[in-house]
């Protein structure tokens, strides 16, 4: 099967398990039938697929975490020791963890294709991971408080993992607590990272998007509370800061000198 009839199979498959969506057209360029795959994808609701599905589904996105390119610590230099800084897509690095910042409903982000990184990671690890979370947050019976952390497989992105945490939402004036959320979201991540022996970890700037969380206030205290874990548990972690917007990469090149 080409990938054209992987992306034709795995459209005409979402469109026909929805009952809204039978006599919807399918676009003919490539492009615009990509965006109508992840737009299904992404106000999919947490439920099974047949084996076929998934089958097709993961070597689709196989396919097209290859044509993205992916990046590995080696190819990443490290700006202080056991710390890194690279800009660019997060799905693409295969590292043991990758941060999303989520929100407090935990399942992912139902907007069809929204620019936030809740939705591209969801997007490319394939619905299993909405699934995984979902089953997550039965268990648990309540929304996510901010600061804390849930880890998940990473299915089909390269990294091995995927860490979970909601950040404070900023509506006026930072606070203190605010900040002490912020710093708690970092440190979580990190302590459940270690829980699972894992050795390296990839932060996305939490808070900074559409919590609006201040770039350059987030960016000192996740540096901060960065060195601070590492001097206490020296060794134990190596930590890219992954960046998207030119502006936090300036914040984050001098910040760490």
């Amino acid at each position: 099967m080409t990938q054209a009839e992987r992306l034709t199979f795995l459209i005409e498959y979402l469109i026909n398990e929805n009952n809204g969506l039978e006599s919807f057209h399918i676009p003919v360029e490539e492009n615009a039938r990509k965006r109508l795959l992840r737009s299904l994808m992404n106000i999919r609701p947490p439920k099974p697929a047949t084996k076929d599905f998934l089958d097709i589904q993961g070597e689709y996105l196989q396919e097209e975490k290859t044509k993205k390119g992916v990046i590995t610590l080696a190819d990443i230099p490290f700006v202080k020791s056991g710390i890194y800084l690279w800009q660019g897509d997060i799905t693409r690095l295969s590292v043991d963890a990758i941060v999303n910042a989520a929100n407090s409903g935990m399942l992912g982000c139902f907007v069809p294709c929204h620019g936030c990184i809740d939705n591209a990671i969801h997007s490319a690890a394939g619905i299993e991971l909405r699934l995984e979370c979902s089953r997550i947050m039965e268990k648990q019976k309540t929304e996510e408080p901010a600061g804390r952390a849930k880890i998940t497989k990473a299915y089909h992105l390269p990294s091995r993992y995927v860490l979970h945490t909601v950040g404070p939402i900023i509506y006026g004036e930072v606070t203190q607590r605010d900040c002490n959320l912020l710093s708690d979201c970092y440190r979580s991540c990190l302590e459940l990272a270690a829980a699972y022996r894992l050795k390296s970890i990839a932060f996305c700037c939490i808070s900074t998007g559409e919590f609006h969380f201040p770039n350059e206030a987030a960016a000192q205290i996740a540096i901060q509370t960065i060195k601070d874990y590492q001097k206490k548990n020296p060794g134990g972690m190596e930590v890219i800061f992954n960046v998207f917007k030119d502006c936090d990469y300036e914040i984050y090149r001098q910040l760490l000198g």
